[in-house]
């Protein structure tokens, strides 16, 4: 029998655990500790996420992998020993506690004291994301466990320092609290620098976010999970997947309530029949770049503005004020209330032609020969529910028995992807989005290009991967792409708009002749040792790559080089 590769085993273990996801969200509920637990986990190290770095390491406990789940999973998971995901909210009008995590837009409810529930309104992709989660801090906790006991199956020195610390974390002094440090970083198998840095960091976005219970109660928890487990398979770890959930995915009901309120605003407004351009982006870099000058000039008149850049450094500490002044000059607010965690925006040009822009900027309002545009700022989707989103949105709005459609002339899709020949905060053009594992492969004929960067930012041009989940690669696939396909970076939606977008432009729903543009900078490179996205958020070093990406498109939007020619689809 022929021997497989690396990247042969690895896209295989993708696969299955794909295929036992799935399976599982059929069957309703599992244990990790059960069979198909133990699959999903095999599967897991097996892959060896770059993501999750030692995880395959019995000796040492993966801590930025724990940062980075900890972050994306609700505060106090690790306290519960049931685990529901459900496709609607049932707690609206109740007095359970809300927690939303710190770097996903995700709603969870704290039901009880080992109970805890988690609304899935973003479709399969965020199924896939929760149990790869779930699932690496299962086999963490095991290792946990195996140092809670010693060779003669009494309970470690090390475990009773952190149950100690644990418990009196609030009275250590600072001499006690690097002796409670110490002691967890043995029973990790790290060293005390990388123990205290993930116990700084998680007290950090504990205090700041209360997004975790800190690191003693982190460690403290899973070890006792696996600990109740052994006494008592009734208190098992199990996760539900309410009967509901999968009828829902692919029905797109929540993704058919947000368009309808985006439609809904427009025609309230009397947008509906302007040039409308999408962007896919945050919902502050577009606003910033039109709104923050003439929002804080006052301090700059007369003044040097600097460098740009500093300048929207500057801008992150007076959000509020620039959102005042934009709603007063053109700027509407669509808050999500349709489940998606999607808000949106939307920008009369027309309100922008007595605004000033930031001197360095190369932007001006152009006099258009028809009715000034619009643009709709859309925040980012999460893996698959991209194509929900944009396939509703690009439908026609029911009038009066009849469709009106919209005269859309762009869709720009601005995001963070993982580079895989440069580094953090390069730029990345598509040439084209290659799915992971399927045949769908799509060519864009993208509308920006790297002449419109300036000299001194690396771009690299050529096709992205669209794949099933950040957490879910190793460096042999990622490897594979580069040498297979030429791919320069990897994220999870692009190809899903695609996808939504060239189905669009089949059903009439959309000008073939709408102009394109897909650019991402690079938030890490997985291919690195210590520059995956679980190092951390770029911070500062993100406003250059944003802003300059936001500003081509904004270019292209305001300043066409020819007259748009678009062909304008009209209704039916």
């Amino acid at each position: 029998m022929q021997e497989l590769t690396k990247a042969q085993k690895a896209r295989h273990a993708i696969r299955e655990f794909k295929t036992i996801t799935d399976a599982l969200a059929l069957r309703g509920f599992y244990r990790p500790s059960g069979k198909m637990g133990k699959a999903l986990e095999f599967c897991l190290k097996n892959l060896r996420p770059e993501i999750y770095g030692s995880m395959n390491d019995p000796r040492v406990v993966e801590l930025k992998g724990l940062e980075y789940v900890i972050d994306r999973l609700p505060r106090g998971v690790e306290e519960c020993t049931k685990i529901i995901l459900t496709e609607e909210d049932p707690f609206e009008n109740t007095a359970f506690e809300k927690i939303e995590p710190f770097k996903r837009r995700r709603t969870a409810y704290r039901v009880s004291k080992n109970e805890i529930c988690i609304v899935i309104s973003r479709g399969l992709s965020e199924i896939y994301d929760i149990l790869t989660h779930i699932t690496f801090l299962y086999a963490e906790a095991k290792k946990i466990y195996s140092r809670m006991i010693d060779d003669s199956g009494n309970t470690s020195v090390e475990w009773k320092d952190l149950e100690k610390s644990h418990f009196n974390h609030s009275q250590l002094g600072a001499g006690d609290l690097d002796q409670s440090i110490w002691n967890l970083s043995l029973l990790l198998g790290r060293p005390y620098q990388e123990a205290r840095e993930t116990y700084e960091y998680l007290e950090k976005t504990r205090k700041e976010h209360s997004s975790n219970n800190g690191l003693f109660s982190l460690i403290y928890y899973l070890g006792h999970m696996i600990e109740t487990e052994k006494k008592s398979l009734d208190d098992a770890l199990v996760i539900y997947l309410t009967p509901s959930l999968m009828n829902i995915i692919g029905h797109q009901r929540y993704g058919k309530k947000w368009a309808a309120d985006i439609k809904q605003k427009l025609l309230e407004l009397g947008l509906e029949k302007r040039p409308l351009h999408i962007v896919s982006a945050n919902l502050h870099s577009v606003v910033n770049s039109l709104y923050g000058f003439s929002a804080v000039r006052e301090p700059f008149d007369g003044k040097d503005t600097g460098n740009v850049y500093d300048f929207f450094d500057a801008l992150r500490e007076q959000g509020e004020e620039v959102i005042r002044h934009a709603l007063g000059n053109g700027l509407y607010e669509i808050p999500d209330t349709s489940g998606t965690h999607i808000d949106c925006q939307l920008i009369d040009l027309s309100r922008l032609e007595s605004i000033p822009f930031h001197p360095g900027l190369d932007l001006k309002v152009s006099d258009p020969k028809g009715p000034s545009p619009v643009i709709l700022v859309m925040d980012y989707a999460f893996g698959a529910q991209a194509f929900e989103l944009m396939e509703n949105l690009l439908k026609p709005i029911p009038v009066n028995g009849s469709f009106q459609h919209l005269d859309i002339r762009s869709i720009s899709i601005m995001g963070k992807a993982g580079i895989l020949p440069g580094k953090q905060g390069d730029i990345i053009l598509a040439s084209a989005h290659v799915f992971e594992g399927t045949s769908d492969n799509y060519i864009v004929e993208n509308d920006i290009a790297e002449e419109d960067f300036s000299d001194d930012i690396d771009v690299y041009i050529g096709p992205i991967t669209t794949v099933l989940g950040t957490s879910l690669q190793n460096r042999d696939v990622l490897e594979k792409f580069q040498s297979d396909w030429q791919a320069v970076g990897l994220e999870m939606e692009g190809g899903h708009y695609q996808r939504a977008i060239s189905a669009a432009i089949i059903k009439g729903n959309l000008s073939k002749d709408v102009k394109l543009r897909y650019a991402y900078y690079a938030s890490d490179n997985p291919l690195s040792t210590g520059a995956t996205l679980a190092a951390g958020a770029m911070g500062s070093e993100g406003v250059k790559p944003t802003y300059m990406i936001t500003l081509i498109i904004l270019q292209k939007i305001l300043n066409p080089p020819f007259a748009d020619d678009t062909t304008p689809m009209e209704g039916t």
